[in-house]
């Protein structure tokens, strides 16, 4: 009997054959395990993860110290915030009002802690003047690094502003003694109001501060689809791929053409079509649902090199890995980017496995330099800077990794080619 006179497989009779189910199972249920274990680790307790958050601490007080004292009341405050730092969840900076702001600024601090001018003159006349109004500390926010990093900052001032008022009411009712009223001593319990207010404002239409981390999404999805498509493309188009649309499979005649001219091939095409994803992105995100974004030009520039980065790796990993290269750039680009970029929730509080990988995993370098534009002036303190330089390196190891393994693989003549008729 001839292959084509064998009768047909069906569902059934293959089902029950073990080795079909091996492979399959195994790589899904690792996956599965892979993703939880990475996205959860990084975000499910971010309290606990928390260390050396940057918090600036400001201290304006310039009166002079209470009777029996060598200090005024800011710098006893200051002092003691900065020497307990929250069980080492903050990174107190002690800074003048104008360095606050300007690390606000530039995305350098996530908050700030400032002890206004005249505190121990507006704390020492509350037992004696009869003042209904407390004296203030002020917690100043950053939402241009994050919901979550703006709120946990906001946190740990308020909870710190807090804890000094009630070190202040202390001994000014200690110092009262019996001679105040009730009122008087309720007020000199908790004699200071923690205002909060926004240091560092940013528009309306900023997601809270999380259209930064959606828009870097974006680049990267666009480098990493645009750079699987055209590799899928371009195989099936030369012959080396088959191409299957619903019940219609085609299969074009094989051009020669070795390994290295086939990156080079897919490297060009990348770099052109990216100049269209991105600016569709663009005319998505900002013409059309309005997002809150500036420096444009240099907006448009960075997202194509960012992109373009991205699809260039992932043509460089194909082309080392065949098959299995897009499984590989997806944990590249994706599975280990997201948990470790920053972007949602910050470094400080994620493991410390998460905060290696943002060393060099390309979603964190990315993100930087999109919130330092978005936000952040395009400030290149607020991290453009970094994020140039890695982009510029990210570029030069895809070149250098996809030429050499292509190269290669054509010296020990491994082909590509499986003819097929005309």
């Amino acid at each position: 009997m001839s292959p084509t006179d064998a009768p047909e497989a069906t569902a059934a009779a293959l089902v029950r054959r073990p080795h079909l189910w091996l492979v399959p199972t195994v790589l899904t249920g690792l996956l599965a395990l892979l993703l939880s274990l990475l996205y959860m680790g990084g975000i499910v307790n971010p309290n606990a993860e928390l260390r050396d958050l940057p918090i600036a601490l400001v201290n304006e007080d310039t009166d002079g110290p209470p009777p029996g004292q060598r200090q005024n009341l800011g710098t006893q405050i200051t002092a003691a915030i900065a020497s307990d730092p929250a069980g080492s969840k903050a990174d107190w900076r002690e800074l003048s009002l104008a360095q606050a702001q300007d690390q606000l600024d530039s995305g350098q601090v996530y908050g700030a802690l400032v002890v206004p001018a005249g505190f121990t003159a507006s704390v020492t006349a509350l037992p004696t003047s009869g003042a209904t109004k407390r004296p203030t500390i002020t917690v100043l926010t950053n939402p241009g690094k994050g919901s979550l990093g703006s709120s946990l900052a906001s946190q740990i001032t308020t909870r710190a502003a807090h804890g000094a008022s009630r070190s202040v009411g202390e001994r000014l009712t200690a110092a009262a003694g019996g001679r105040a009223s009730a009122p008087e001593k309720l007020l000199l319990a908790d004699p200071v109001e923690v205002v909060t207010q926004v240091g560092h404002p940013i528009g309306a239409h900023s997601g809270l501060g999380l259209t930064a981390f959606y828009y870097t999404l974006l680049l990267v999805l666009a480098g990493f689809m645009g750079g699987n498509v055209i590799s899928n493309g371009v195989d099936t188009a030369l012959g080396y791929a088959d191409n299957e649309i619903g019940p219609w499979h085609t299969r074009r005649p094989t051009v020669p053409i070795d390994r290295t001219q086939t990156l080079l091939l897919k490297m060009l095409m990348t770099a052109g079509i990216t100049l269209v994803s991105v600016s569709l992105v663009m005319l998505a995100c900002i013409g059309i649902l309005g997002m809150d974004a500036s420096h444009l030009p240099l907006l448009w520039i960075y997202s194509y090199c960012a992109a373009l980065a991205v699809g260039l790796g992932v043509q460089a990993i194909n082309a080392a890995f065949g098959g299995i290269g897009q499984l590989v750039s997806m944990f590249v680009f994706i599975v280990l980017g997201l948990p470790s970029s920053g972007a949602t929730v910050p470094l400080q509080a994620v493991p410390g496995f998460y905060r290696f990988l943002s060393h060099f995993e390309p979603m964190r370098q990315l993100s930087d330099g999109v919130r330092a534009i978005l936000y952040f002036d395009a400030r290149g303190d607020a991290g453009l800077t970094r994020s140039w330089i890695m982009i510029a390196i990210g570029t030069v190891l895809a070149l250098l990794f996809g030429f050499a393994m292509t190269a290669y693989y054509d010296r020990k003549g491994l082909k590509r080619l499986t003819p097929q008729p005309a």
